[in-house]
């Protein structure tokens, strides 16, 4: 006990104990000041501005100011400069310190691309929300008579029939073809044998037709027989006096045996018509 107490007033212990609490003092001190001289402490400056500059212009400013950058996006916009800053962080004018990271965005050196969707057969109005998903946007509704009311049967880009998966700037308004229901108005059934799908399109549209069923034979199996293949027969036949009212459909049947489209193998009876319409029956 008395050992204890004879300790602790030893003036060595004490001593000690100082030159302890001394060292520890001044570690602090020159780590804290360490850390404010690697950090640059207090000798931050204002950001320089980038918008408006291209990569090749700012390059020189982030050099001279020992700064660096990430662009981390890339956006289109027809009233800016292409290949500019449009967006920075931090903001101009904020402090920052040597070799702080500033992040870029740019505006694109081209417009993005998208595919055109397939609108066939949809609502006008579900049509509507599925061009808006692909970032495109409802032009023109041409309304033409059809057997169906409301329901879109094709889509036009300047006045063109285009096809699904043709690739147009984001942003382009596509025209689309509504039906109004069955005109009073008639027309001629036009001859499709031997033709393409999608020849056969564009000319029945020309007489405000459509085409209707899409009857593949088993010599169709891949989508590159798909692309070769020609219409061998069509319900309605082409034949003189033949008409139908405008709005209509014609169902084609494809294939790519050649032997099919011989007059004496194919040729249509009677028989061979299935008369599924009162309009059908109307005309045959």
């Amino acid at each position: 006990m008395f050992a204890w107490l004879k300790f602790l007033v030893n003036k060595y212990f004490w001593l000690n104990i100082g030159i302890i609490i001394l060292i520890g003092i001044i570690f602090l001190i020159t780590v804290f000041y360490s850390i404010k001289i690697y950090t640059h402490h207090s000798k931050s400056f204002p950001l320089p501005d980038f918008k408006g500059l291209t990569e090749y212009q700012f390059q020189y400013l982030f050099k001279k100011n020992n700064l660096r950058y990430s662009i981390i996006d890339s956006v289109y916009l027809d009233n800016v400069p292409k290949g500019t800053v449009i967006e920075q962080v931090p903001k101009a004018g904020e402090h920052v310190k040597k070799n702080r990271n500033i992040f870029l965005t740019i505006n694109a050196w081209s417009e993005e691309q998208v595919l055109i969707p397939d609108l066939k057969d949809y609502s006008l109005r579900n049509a509507k929300v599925v061009l808006e998903s692909y970032g495109l946007k409802p032009g023109d509704l041409i309304y033409i008579p059809s057997e169906y009311t409301n329901l879109v049967l094709g889509q036009q880009l300047y006045g063109k029939l285009v096809e699904q998966g043709t690739i147009v700037p984001k942003g382009t308004s596509i025209d689309l073809l509504i039906g109004r229901g069955l005109g009073k108005e008639l027309t001629s059934v036009p001859n499709l044998l031997g033709l393409e799908k999608s020849v056969a399109e564009q000319i029945v549209q020309r007489v405000f037709l459509f085409i209707g069923g899409i009857i593949l034979d088993e010599s169709i199996v891949t989508s590159e027989d798909s692309a070769r293949a020609f219409i061998w027969k069509q319900n309605p036949v082409s034949r003189s006096g033949a008409m139908l009212n405008v709005g209509a459909s014609i169902d084609i049947w494809l294939t790519t045996n050649e032997l099919l489209l011989i007059p004496d193998e194919t040729s249509v009876t009677d028989d061979d018509i299935d008369y599924d319409s009162d309009l059908e029956r109307e005309f045959f």
